[in-house]
């Protein structure tokens, strides 16, 4: 038998001057470039080895951005003009790597954040983190900013069976195209965004896909006559309320996509914005799929009621036979993991506080990333966030001496 001990080597400890970021996705990097501009220092640190690790590691060949660019473009960095109205999700990456270079924006790579907590005794945020090699290391900062995101961890439901069944089963976070599956019968579980296009994916990479669909569902057209829905009705909300704006989306989207009841989706009772602003549950906004749905290249299916070996039961008692299955089941928030002693966030990892108030908590907790309102909440948070941030710290800081440099880069102390 062999005993393994904790080594006795305490952790290494840093002292920092500045805030503590948890996370370098576009939510960090919003901060980050914001505080830079401002001179105030900041640590960041992320538990990949790359930026944007959703983005550059968790998501399919033929994704786009969902909205116009000029709605998802991060503070102080438009998109360059030479992009498309949608870009591609290349070009996504490329914009986040240039807008890091742009801000000198160097985070702690591959460092975890085991644990975080305020200690009441010092007034300082105490954050565990581990590194890749194992190395521990103790991050003492005033503030703490949680930037790791609505998506940092993989749902996968839990149908009974699964674990059973004999083909493929991946969640969406590691699909990246249907060129594998071409001839295949796939079974798409989920109907948001990310299962519509990846059972679209599949018909253009002959494959054979049947999409889920459990519950009620908005489905909308991503553009009316050119112009952009979201955009639309943006432009609505700033003169109507928000159900007669729900009701004019609901018609547009009959106007160009037809009764979808026929096609096994059903609209729910509530109004596709309401549904945003309340629980976070964004319309899906069609792209194709549904032509190929009506043409039968993609077949849509009640709920799973369990596996077989080789087989989908459905809920309606049909059994179907498929060759891989695709979780589009989503992501959620790991915050409550490693957040300690804190009621600012809720058990399901969001602030409990609504937007657009969800971006500062006590004792110099902030939060960016969590607002469910997509890149254009995210980046109001993270302005709101630097403002008073570099506010508070520019009280704090003793008169600045003629001659003396403005920082710009993170900084900190070895104890």
């Amino acid at each position: 038998m062999v005993l393994r001990m904790q080594s006795l080597t305490p952790p290494r400890r840093v002292l920092v001057d500045g805030p503590i970021i948890v996370g370098a996705g576009p939510s960090g990097l919003a901060v980050a470039a914001s505080l830079g501009e401002e001179g105030m220092p900041f640590l960041m640190v992320e538990r990949e080895d790359c930026i944007a690790s959703l983005w550059q590691k968790r998501t399919y060949d033929r994704v786009k951005l969902h909205l116009p660019k000029h709605f998802c473009e991060l503070p102080r960095m438009p998109f360059p003009d030479h992009y498309p109205e949608y870009p591609t999700r290349r070009q996504f990456i490329d914009y986040l790597v240039d807008y890091a270079t742009k801000f000198d924006i160097k985070p702690e790579f591959n460092t975890t954040v085991l644990s975080a907590h305020y200690d009441n005794t010092s007034g300082l945020w105490h954050a565990q983190a581990t590194s890749a090699s194992g190395d521990q290391t103790e991050y003492i900062g005033r503030w703490l900013v949680v930037a790791t995101g609505e998506n940092a961890v993989n749902v996968v439901p839990d149908i009974p069976g699964l674990g059973g069944f004999c083909g493929e089963v991946t969640h969406v976070s590691h699909y990246k195209s249907g060129e594998p599956y071409h001839g295949k019968r796939v079974l798409v579980v989920g109907c948001g965004n990310s299962g519509m296009e990846v059972s679209l994916d599949l018909c253009d990479h002959g494959a054979h896909p049947f999409m889920v669909v459990r519950d009620a569902m908005h489905v909308i057209p991503r553009e009316v006559l050119g112009k952009s829905t979201f955009e639309l009705a943006m432009l609505l909300l700033a003169w109507l309320p928000l159900w007669l704006v729900d009701k004019i989306m609901i018609f547009l989207a009959w106007l160009v996509l037809g009764d979808l009841d026929k096609l096994g989706i059903h609209r729910p009772a509530v109004g596709p914005l309401t549904l945003k602003h309340t629980l976070g549950r964004a319309p899906v906004l069609d792209t194709g799929a549904l032509a190929r749905i009506r043409c039968g290249q993609i077949t849509v299916v009640p709920g799973i009621t369990r596996f077989t070996n080789s087989d989908a039961v459905l809920s309606d008692g049909t059994v179907v036979h498929v060759d891989a299955v695709i979780l589009a089941t989503g992501y959620r928030s790991n915050v409550p993991q490693w957040l300690r002693a804190t009621d600012f966030f809720g058990k399901d990892g969001y602030p409990k506080t609504e937007f657009p108030n969800g971006w500062k908590g006590q004792f110099g907790l902030y939060s960016v990333g969590f607002a469910r309102r997509g890149l254009s909440g995210a980046a109001a948070d993270a302005v709101h966030i630097a403002k008073d941030l570099c506010q508070v710290w520019k009280e704090s800081r003793p008169t600045k001496k003629a001659g003396r440099p403005c920082y710009r880069r993170s900084i900190s102390v070895v104890l």
